[in-house]
């Protein structure tokens, strides 16, 4: 993208274990799709002292590790572009980052656009934005937080109050890769420029929508951070009310970024706060024997949420949520159960009609319909009709990470959160920190505890059709 200005990145936490999954070998695969300025630098920073060679190196094994690929290229002209600045970062001690951007600004000449990248424990967030204007390193510059922003109301708006003190809120681009993932741009893509779907998406014709995104991994990578935070900080107030907002929200004045966030975090507002007696958390058998993980831990690795959303669109239609660790599958999935038909046919197989949606990969649309099975009998059956985005012609597909430091650079803030949007999820968030549910126990490889099964009724769970698998 040649009409990009010269920009140096600035990658915080680069050695850690983010960094080596998701945010450098996004970076390369920008670099391979062409994505990037004519013109960057990537400076990774640490508390350790590598050498520029020793970084690259070590790059190089992240992207062995997880891809692209190195061998795939552009890996020479890539590392190339790498530097790296030791000593940490701090209000007091910049440590080398000031002398290698001095030397990565003097290559690109000019004023290059600066990106921060914050891949560290929120623990770091409120050091590092210190620091920042400290050094001289916020004017202009956009700056990246990961998740989560905050572990309660009251330290979300502390750190945010911190940040806004330093930033201007165009210059903050807050990270949910749920909201970068092919599947769920397309939910306000399909509802909008589809008018077999726009007129449906209402309380007239949706009996439940269900968000389900169970996982079969376990927490043995990422115990430490897992054990201090838990399913319903990690998963629910993130990645699944931004997906329910996006579900959920009145059409856009347009599809701009503005208009896109404004639309999404409008219907935030409108989440009722969670009845604690309406979630349902739990804890897989064997988590405390997990190395890291203290032997009377009740951390939740398992949540599932009726939520409401006060909207005369979405008045009396629950959205369920559910999510958690060591189950019976691994989805990412988006269902709105349709109300059966008045009318003659009065037996309608399974849940009838369900518009569903996969988040995973590139991201699918599933339409089950009711039609009659074949044969002599006028028997009723359910068929699904599946379309994989991979597969919409000329379709080039993102992974979430690409597509959103993409949008990083290009400054579009469409799939971030604003301030007032993460304010509007802690606040329906905060009872269940207030007056936190039992943790009941499941069985690894089953479909959570049973308790859950009530929130989806009358429908029940798709997923697992409520087999205690």
């Amino acid at each position: 993208m040649t009409d990009l200005p010269p920009t140096v990145f600035v990658l915080f936490g680069a050695t850690g274990d983010l960094a080596r999954r998701m945010v450098l070998p996004a970076f390369f695969e920008l670099a391979q799709r062409g994505l990037l300025p004519e013109d960057w630098r990537l400076v990774g920073n640490g508390r350790g002292d590598v050498s520029h060679e020793d970084f690259a190196g070590r790059v190089r094994d992240a992207l062995t590790e997880f891809g692209p690929h190195p061998d795939q290229g552009p890996w020479e002209e890539f590392a190339g572009r790498l530097r790296f600045a030791g000593g940490g970062f701090e209000e007091a001690d910049p440590g080398s980052l000031l002398d290698v951007l001095g030397e990565a600004r003097e290559e690109l000449g000019g004023d290059p656009q600066l990106v921060h990248y914050l891949a560290v424990p929120p623990s770091a967030f409120e050091k590092l934005t210190r620091a920042l204007p400290q050094h001289g390193l916020t004017e202009g510059a956009r700056v990246v937080y990961e998740k989560p922003y905050g572990t309660s109301p009251e330290s979300f708006r502390e750190l945010d109050d911190l940040v806004l003190s330093v930033l201007d809120e165009d210059q903050v681009f807050r990270i949910d890769h749920f909201l970068g993932k092919e599947g769920t741009q397309d939910l306000h893509v399909l509802r909008f420029a589809n008018a077999l779907f726009e007129h449906v998406w209402h309380r007239d014709h949706v009996a439940q929508v269900q968000i389900d995104v169970p996982e079969d991994l376990d927490v043995a990578d990422r115990a430490e951070f897992y054990d201090a935070t838990g399913a319903a900080l990690d998963m629910l107030v993130t990645h699944l009310f931004q997906v329910a907002a996006e579900v959920a929200m009145e059409p856009p004045a347009g599809f701009s970024p503005a208009d896109l966030q404004a639309a999404r975090e409008g219907v935030l507002a409108a989440f009722r706060p969670l009845d604690p007696d309406e979630v349902v958390l739990g804890q897989f058998d064997g988590y405390t024997d997990t190395e890291g993980v203290a032997d009377d831990s009740r951390t939740d690795t398992y949540v599932a949420a009726r939520l409401w959303v006060d909207t005369d669109r979405w008045r009396g239609v629950p959205f369920v949520l559910r999510t958690g660790k060591r189950l019976a599958a691994s989805e990412q999935r988006v269902s709105l159960l349709l109300r059966r038909p008045d009318g003659p046919v009065t037996d309608v197989p399974g849940h009838g009609n369900v518009l569903s949606l996969s988040l995973s990969g590139s991201g699918a649309v599933d339409l089950q319909v009711v039609a009659k099975e074949p044969g002599p009998d006028l028997s009723l059956a359910t068929a699904t009709a599946t379309l994989e985005l991979a597969d919409v012609p000329g379709g080039t597909p993102l992974p979430p990470y690409v597509s959103l430091l993409h949008d990083v650079l290009v400054g579009d803030r469409s799939l971030f959160t604003s301030s007032d949007g993460l304010a509007h999820a802690w606040r329906a968030f905060a009872p269940l920190q207030q007056r936190p549910p039992q943790v009941h126990r499941y069985a690894p490889g089953s479909w959570g505890p049973p308790e859950a099964e009530a929130l989806a009724e009358p429908c029940g769970w798709l997923l697992g059709d409520g087999r205690r698998d």
